[in-house]
């Protein structure tokens, strides 16, 4: 007779409540800041420099913009990304948004996973991203879900490979030095 896996119940200690709720996850102090953050579980942020940071997963990515752009922050400075290699997630996203009226920064970064690296637009937010997003899909290869044109940008549409991931490989261009003069 095969033994029975134990039940919670009986695995937990004595006086603790398995029913119980887990505390309420602590919100920024900044209403505005906790107005972006409080519908996306996977939001952290840091405040640097008086500027704020929000890192969020890609499945949050697209509506936490939404949520700054929606409280103010409704400028669209810059996208880029960076490869880290040997990290999970692979890839990082990093938006900036401007809010002129309080004037306040506010960066949005998003992890892009390695194998498929894939992230929501936000060009249908910004028409500013649209450009940023194919210099992204171009150097890196991350694919933006949605964008109205992922072509390459900078690089002949024929080029194979993403030129800044950082296993792509270096290549060389033969140089042709002149004869050096001898002495006879």
């Amino acid at each position: 007779m095969a033994e029975e896996e134990p039940t919670a119940e009986e695995v937990a200690e004595p006086g603790v409540d398995l029913e119980a709720e887990a505390p309420p996850r602590a919100l920024p102090d900044e209403e505005t800041l906790a107005t972006i953050v409080e519908p996306h579980q996977s939001a952290s942020w840091v405040v640097a420099d008086d500027e704020w940071v929000v890192s969020v997963d890609a499945a949050d990515y697209h509506s936490l913009v939404e949520a700054a752009m929606e409280s103010g922050f409704d400028t669209f400075i810059d996208l880029c990304a960076v490869d880290y290699f040997r990290r999970q997630p692979r890839f990082e996203v990093v938006l900036t948004l401007l809010d002129y009226t309080t004037p306040m920064r506010l960066r949005v970064r998003a992890g892009v996973d390695g194998a498929e690296p894939q992230l929501s637009t936000v060009s249908d937010l910004f028409a500013g991203a649209n450009f940023y997003e194919r210099e992204a899909y171009d150097l890196l290869g991350i694919d933006f879900v949605g964008h109205p044109d992922l072509t390459r940008i900078l690089l002949p549409d024929e080029w194979e490979g993403h030129p800044l991931r950082k296993d792509y490989a270096v290549g060389s261009v033969p140089i042709q030095f002149k004869e050096s003069h001898k002495a006879q």
